[in-house]
């Protein structure tokens, strides 16, 4: 994995802007319609290679293939990073209960549990903000029906994950770019599904877990490097009603690092890189669990780098645990610099401020410059590519400061 040895370079999250013909071609093949395989791929695959260009141009050092295997029918969609394992497990009837009606997850007996997406509490405390459709708080249009777990848990997603590493590395070679990352959902996020299966929420983590590793194998197998997508380790303490100590939280959000941990078990932590996320929808997510009392579970995962959201209003103060908790040798952190949850595009010496605040605190060498959180999806796509440049500037700005 690439680092700052002589100047701060960037990356990004993962999820960027979809062409709209992509996404029309994506909506068609969602509702059913006639769409040719091959010339479906082919529109993928040159889609991807000119999202590969644009982020050279722009200046990415580290891009990925904008995720854009990962199936994206509108403007606005938030879930693709997730909605794209449904159709790479095996044992999930696709009929299950609606996302917002399922119930509680309950990872052991007498352990907290999970409420349903609509009991949040952010959702409950600003439930007028939520119900109105003016707010600006969506993440798109909702699926009638969720996945259930019906079944053993297999991995059924070869040929898709063959194919989206195709693209990529033929974008990367198109480009003449060295070094890419593509995401994967992790195990604790990716059973955040009705299980009717398995007699446990840890026998399903683990079964999860067991059949990602293929896909995540397959990344780094491919040369890539393989970023590790994880909400729910601190999502999941807004969607635990009542509010839980922070000690019973940890305990029950341990048991999805473990998970992880043993689905990457054996291979290279310095192609792994973990990315946290407080969940990206517009919310106001004053119900998020501080940074510093989850840092040590983030660190507990067997990642070289960590991708953190750092630029929103809710979390850019927390660059202060830095001063605090030691970066463990030979890892590198990725802050968020730009963010997702505003339309304002940033500053690039705002930006470069954000990256010699952690640069200071932990080392300019181990700082790469990247985003809160995905872009595509999240805000309007001539946006998000102004947020991408800014980032560039503002590290070229760090750079100058730091290295003279």
């Amino acid at each position: 994995m690439r680092d700052s040895r002589d100047r701060i370079i960037t990356s990004h999250a993962g999820s960027l802007p979809r062409p709209e013909a992509l996404i029309t071609a994506n909506q068609a093949r969602q509702s059913g319609g006639d769409v040719s395989q091959t010339q479906f791929q082919q529109q993928l695959q040159a889609a991807v290679v000119d999202v590969v260009r644009r982020q050279k141009d722009l200046g990415v050092d580290v891009p990925g293939d904008g995720e854009y295997g990962k199936s994206m029918g509108h403007r606005v969609n938030y879930g693709a990073w997730w909605h794209y394992s449904f159709s790479r497990l095996g044992g999930l009837d696709p009929n299950g209960p609606a996302l917002y009606d399922m119930p509680p997850h309950r990872s052991q007996p007498g352990q907290v549990a999970l409420t349903s997406f609509s009991d949040r509490r952010d959702r409950q405390r600003f439930a007028a903000a939520y119900a109105d459709p003016e707010s600006g708080i969506t993440t798109g249009p909702r699926a009638a029906n969720w996945p259930i777990c019906v079944g053993p848990i297999t991995y059924i997603g070869q040929d898709a994950i063959a194919r989206d590493i195709a693209n990529f590395k033929a974008g990367l070679q198109a480009n003449g770019v060295a070094e890419g990352f593509m995401t994967a959902i992790a195990p604790g996020s990716a059973c955040r599904i009705a299980n009717r299966y398995y007699g446990t929420e840890q026998e399903f983590m683990f079964a999860c877990a067991n059949a990602l590793r293929e896909e995540y194998k397959a990344i780094i197998d491919a040369g890539l490097v393989l970023q590790l997508d994880d909400p729910s380790i601190a999502e999941n303490w807004d969607q635990i009603n009542p509010e839980p100590s922070v000690t019973e939280y940890k305990k029950f959000t341990m048991l999805r690092v473990e998970a992880l941990n043993e689905a990457i078990k054996g291979l290279p932590q310095d192609r792994i890189r973990f990315h946290l996320c407080w969940g990206s929808w517009h919310g106001p997510h004053t119900t998020d669990i501080p940074m510093r009392d989850i840092i040590d579970v983030m660190l507990a995962i067997n990642a070289g780098a960590y991708s953190f959201e750092a630029g929103n209003v809710r979390h850019e103060h927390e660059y202060r645990v830095w001063q605090d908790v030691k970066l463990p040798d030979g890892k590198v952190i990725l802050p968020g610099v730009v963010s997702h949850a505003t339309n304002v595009v940033e500053h690039p010496e705002l930006v470069a401020e954000r990256i010699v605040r952690f640069a200071e605190l932990v080392g300019r060498e181990r700082v790469i410059a990247s985003t809160d959180c995905g872009l595509g999806g999240r805000v309007h796509a001539d946006i998000a590519w102004a947020k991408l440049e800014a980032l560039a500037q503002g590290a070229a700005l760090a750079s100058k400061e730091l290295w003279r």
